[in-house]
C-alpha cells in the first residue's frame, strides 16, 4: 500500500479535478481542489469527430408522403327523405248509373181512327184559338211506328182549330179528325208525287166553295162544268204551287166546309187549311204513298190523345 493515494478522476478539459490524498498514520484529511490543465493531466490522443447529419431514415418517421390513392372514392348521396305517400282511399263501389226514362210515347200511338194506315201525320195545336201547330210525320213498318219527318211549325186556320164536327164554311178554322188523301195538284208540274196528280192550268181552274152549288166542294175545270157563285181561285202561288186534297167532307155536305188542302206556306195563318214551307212540303208529298193508306190526324193535342 503506497503511503499516499490518489484517486484520479479525468474528466474532458475545462472541468474540475478533485484529489483526496491522505497521510499514512494521520487521520486528518485534505482536499485540495485543483483546478486541471491540459499538462498535468494525462490525455489520451483524440480523433476529433464530425458529426453527421441524422439519417432522415433512422429511427425518424418517414417524410415521404402517400400519395394520393388514384381509385376515386364514391360517395352516397346524402339520403333524402321520400314525400309522403298519398292518404290511401278505400276502395268504393261506383254509383249505379242513373237510369234513363223509357223514351216517350210516339204520339202515333196515342191516336184514335188511324185504321190500318202505314202513314199518318199528326198535326197537332196547342190549344182552341191559335193559328198555329205542330206538324209530325210517321210510318209504320215490321218493327212498328217510327217517326219520320218533324217535329216541324205549321199554320192552320186563322181561328184555330174547330172541334170535332163543329167547322162550317166561312169560319176560317181548321176541321178536327182523322182524314185521308183525296189527290195531289199545283200551278208548278208534278214534283214526282205517287198520288194522281191535277195540274193548275190557268184561270179556269177553281174550287167549287158555294153550299148551294151542284159541285160544292169539287175541282172545277170552268171551261167545262159551272161553278157556283165566287169559287176559289186555284192559280194562287206560292200557296198552290203544290198541295194535296184532305178528303174531309167528301159527303159535300153543305155547309160543312171546303177547300181543305195541304199546302205552301205563306207565312200566315190560312182559311182553314195546313201548309208549310216548300221544301219541307215537297219532302212529305213525295212520301205520302196511296198504297199505305196515309191518313192526316188534326186537333188539339188534348183532343187526339184523349
Amino acid at each position: 500500500m503506497q503511503s499516499r493515494g490518489a484517486v484520479l478522476s479525468r474528466v474532458a478539459t475545462g472541468v474540475a479535478i478533485a484529489v483526496v490524498a491522505t497521510a499514512c498514520g494521520s487521520t486528518a484529511s485534505r482536499v485540495q481542489t485543483v483546478t486541471s490543465s491540459t499538462t498535468h493531466a494525462p490525455t489520451a490522443r483524440t480523433t476529433p469527430t464530425t458529426t453527421a447529419p441524422a439519417s432522415t431514415t433512422a429511427n425518424a418517421p418517414t417524410t415521404t408522403a402517400r400519395p394520393p390513392s388514384t381509385t376515386a372514392v364514391l360517395t352516397a348521396p346524402p339520403a333524402t327523405t321520400p314525400p309522403p305517400a298519398p292518404p290511401t282511399v278505400a276502395a268504393t263501389s261506383p254509383p249505379p248509373a242513373p237510369t234513363s226514362p223509357p223514351p216517350a210515347r210516339l204520339l202515333v200511338t196515342q191516336l184514335a181512327g188511324i185504321g190500318a194506315a202505314q202513314q199518318v201525320i199528326a198535326v197537332a195545336a196547342a190549344g182552341y184559338g191559335t193559328s198555329t201547330a205542330t206538324f209530325t210525320a210517321y210510318e209504320r213498318d215490321a218493327g212498328g211506328w217510327k217517326q219520320v219527318f218533324g217535329p216541324w211549325f205549321a199554320y192552320i186556320g186563322r181561328n184555330g182549330v174547330a172541334p170535332a164536327g163543329a167547322k162550317r164554311e166561312g169560319d176560317g178554322r181548321t176541321p178536327s179528325g182523322v182524314f185521308g188523301f183525296d189527290f195531289m195538284f199545283g200551278v208548278d208540274a208534278d214534283p214526282g208525287v205517287r198520288f194522281p196528280y191535277r195540274r193548275v192550268t190557268g184561270t179556269n181552274i177553281v174550287w167549287d166553295d158555294d153550299p148551294a152549288s151542284a159541285n160544292y166542294n169539287e175541282w172545277i175545270d170552268t171551261n167545262t162544268a159551272a161553278a157556283g157563285a165566287d169559287p176559289e181561285p186555284m192559280d194562287n202561288t206560292p200557296s198552290y204551287e203544290y198541295g194535296a186534297v184532305i178528303a174531309y167532307n167528301d159527303a159535300r155536305t153543305p155547309g160543312l166546309g171546303s177547300a181543305i188542302f195541304l199546302h205552301v206556306s205563306h207565312d200566315s195563318s190560312t182559311a182553314g187549311c195546313v201548309s208549310l214551307p216548300v221544301d219541307e212540303l215537297l219532302a212529305v208529298l213525295r212520301w205520302l204513298d196511296p198504297a199505305r193508306a196515309p191518313r192526316i190526324a188534326i186537333g188539339t193535342l188534348g183532343s187526339l190523345t184523349a
